[in-house]
């Protein structure tokens, strides 16, 4: 029997074996929040990061093959920049928090993806990172996208950090530099998206732009440049980052993510005003809650009073109307202050409310939250994690797989890695 059929039996097991042991078990969970986190450190420790470590690595050409789900692993066909780079993040990350063994270095890991990013995706002409390559680092989508260049920036200074690099911090302030140069709307605040190689704007949707939509400013674009910025003002302390930093909590909480929650939004035109475009409708119940933590940190980093009743707002929405109460785990989308108008459960989505329910409970104690997080957890182990400990990319309401994708151009070592160390250091005793 070839691995794949061994692999697709064993991912038939999982749904129709393991997952029912599984709640059977469900009288010995853990009871206190540094229960939790004892088992998740060790789920870290014994096998999330030995699957990225081990599954990951391109050990020919560098960077990273991402291409895994129940059934076994597949080709890779691609590199992306977000997952890339994300991968790269994930590494210097866990290296910093202690996760390195002589047997698998986060910080090798974190290199050899870094030297790929540099020596492949840096466009040494234009400045700035192409969207997409083949695997051997052949340009393939050489458009530059705002989301993509904050998450090289957000690398750059995570991998300097586990590193002491220098390069790698210089590198992302030549690309704050050059974004704030091409990118910046110095008339109406914000920064435009979409771009061809030599930085020209894109300002209408067509082949190449691939995330969100060219043409409109987006909530999910402006939050992870703000995540970006976040970060990159921590190590330099530079004043001109420090005044794009506030000016993107600014955007983020008045147009994107207000302290009315039910009011978010996808998109908006250039100039603020509202997207008529039904598409663009509706809010995402993981994006809120990442915002709600990911702007107290950048208030943090600011020097800057935390807007707690900002956070809270947006916490308390998520759990009115997009929270499972009696399964645990957040839905995808919803409307306005209305139930969810969908209850898949993806994994950032999970990953996104475990870092804002960290945060809110290291904050001060508050007995829905904690509720709400264990259940959360419960809900995670019980029916989203696959026997090597990975979160699946989506499942249904119930915890039936929808998307069994362990590892994809969109799934890296990032969300679930981030929230998981973030419970551990906050309540692991």
């Amino acid at each position: 029997m070839n691995r794949r059929w061994m692999s697709l039996l064993a991912f038939v097991a999982w749904c129709f074996y393991l997952q029912p042991q599984a709640l059977t078990g469900a009288e010995a969970k853990p009871h206190s929040l540094a229960d939790y986190a004892r088992e998740m450190r060790e789920q870290l420790r014994a096998k999330v990061l030995p699957y990225w470590y081990d599954t990951a690595i391109d050990k020919t050409a560098g960077g990273y093959l991402l291409a895994d789900d129940l059934a076994g692993p597949r080709r890779a066909t691609e590199k992306q920049l977000v997952s890339q780079t994300r991968m790269i993040w994930g590494f210097a990350h866990a290296h910093l928090k202690g996760f390195s063994t002589p047997e698998r270095d986060c910080r090798q890991a974190a290199a050899q993806g870094y030297h790929f990013l540099t020596n492949h995706f840096l466009d040494l002409k234009n400045g700035g990172y192409y969207w997409k390559m083949d695997l051997d680092g052949k340009v393939t989508n050489d458009r530059k996208i705002l989301y993509g260049q904050s998450f090289a920036v957000y690398a750059l200074v995570e991998y300097h950090r586990a590193s002491g690099d220098a390069q790698a911090l210089r590198l992302a302030l030549d690309l704050y530099h050059l974004i704030q140069k091409r990118g910046h709307d110095g008339a109406n605040s914000g920064w435009l998206e979409h771009f061809t190689r030599d930085w020209t704007p894109i300002m209408a949707p067509g082949p190449g732009t691939e995330v969100e939509v060219a043409g409109y400013k987006s909530a999910n674009a402006h939050l992870h440049w703000m995540e970006a910025l976040s970060e990159l003002y921590a190590v330099t302390q530079d004043r001109e980052v420090k005044k794009s930093l506030a000016e993107a909590i600014d955007i983020n909480a008045t147009w994107f993510y207000p302290a009315n929650p039910g009011k978010s939004a996808f998109h908006r035109q250039p100039d603020w005003k509202p997207v008529r475009d039904q598409r663009s409708q509706g809010l995402s119940y993981g994006h809120n809650v990442e915002f709600a933590w990911l702007m107290v940190r950048a208030q943090m980093v600011l020097g800057k009073k935390p807007s707690w009743s900002h956070f809270d707002a947006h916490i308390r929405h998520a759990l009115k109307f997009g929270y499972d109460h009696e399964r645990g785990g957040l839905y995808s989308l919803g409307q306005d202050d209305q139930p969810a108008t969908n209850t898949n459960k993806v994994w950032w989505v999970q990953a996104e409310m475990l870092a804002a329910l960290t945060d809110a409970l290291k904050h001060k104690p508050d007995p829905q939250y904690e509720e709400a997080l264990k259940q959360l957890l419960d809900f995670v182990v019980l029916h989203q994690t696959s026997p090597d400990g990975i979160w699946l990319d989506t499942v249904s309401a119930e915890g039936k797989p929808i998307a069994p994708g362990k590892a994809h151009s969109w799934k890296a070592n990032y969300h679930d890695v981030r929230a998981m160390v973030k419970f551990v250091g906050a309540f692991g005793l």
